[in-house]
C-alpha cells in the first residue's frame, strides 16, 4: 500500500535523457557529453560515468593496467563515436559531481559490453580490485 501514496518522482531516478554529443572520452566508464534539451550550464561538457562497471585507470599502478585502459578507454570511444543514439538512464549524481548512469548506446548497455569484452569487471560501489596481477 504505501506505493500506492508515494509520488512517482520518489520511486525513480533522475529518468533518462539523450545525449546531443560526445565531447571526449577519458578512460573505459568515464566521459564527458552534450545532453540534449538541457540547459547549458548543466547539460554542455557535463562529466558522466558509466554505472555498474570498473575499468582499469589510465594513471594505473602497473604498465598491465594502463595498457588495459587504454584499450578500454578506446573502445568506448568507438562504441560512443559509431552510436546512432547514446542514452543515459537511471541518473544519479555521484562525488565528483558526476552524472552516474547506465548508458546505453543503441539499446545496449555499455557496462555489459565492457565486461563481455573483458575490458571492465562489475562494480557496486564497494572497494575496487586490483588491475594488476602482483599489487596487494
Amino acid at each position: 500500500m504505501l506505493l500506492a501514496v508515494l509520488p512517482f518522482s520518489a520511486l525513480s531516478k533522475y529518468g533518462t535523457v539523450t545525449v546531443a554529443s560526445i565531447v571526449s572520452v577519458y578512460d573505459g566508464d568515464t566521459f564527458r557529453a552534450n545532453i540534449a534539451n538541457w540547459p547549458d550550464i548543466i547539460g554542455n561538457n557535463t562529466p558522466i560515468r558509466v554505472n555498474a562497471v570498473d575499468t582499469p585507470e589510465i594513471r594505473g599502478k602497473c604498465d598491465s593496467e594502463k595498457q588495459l585502459a587504454k584499450k578500454a578507454r578506446d573502445f568506448t570511444r568507438q562504441q560512443l563515436q559509431r552510436a546512432t543514439t547514446v542514452e543515459l538512464r537511471n541518473i544519479e549524481r555521484g562525488k565528483y559531481f558526476r552524472l552516474i548512469a547506465d548508458v546505453y548506446i543503441d539499446d545496449v548497455n555499455l557496462a555489459q559490453l565492457l565486461i563481455d569484452n573483458g575490458l571492465g569487471r562489475p562494480y557496486v560501489g564497494d572497494k575496487r580490485q586490483s588491475w594488476c596481477e602482483n599489487a596487494s
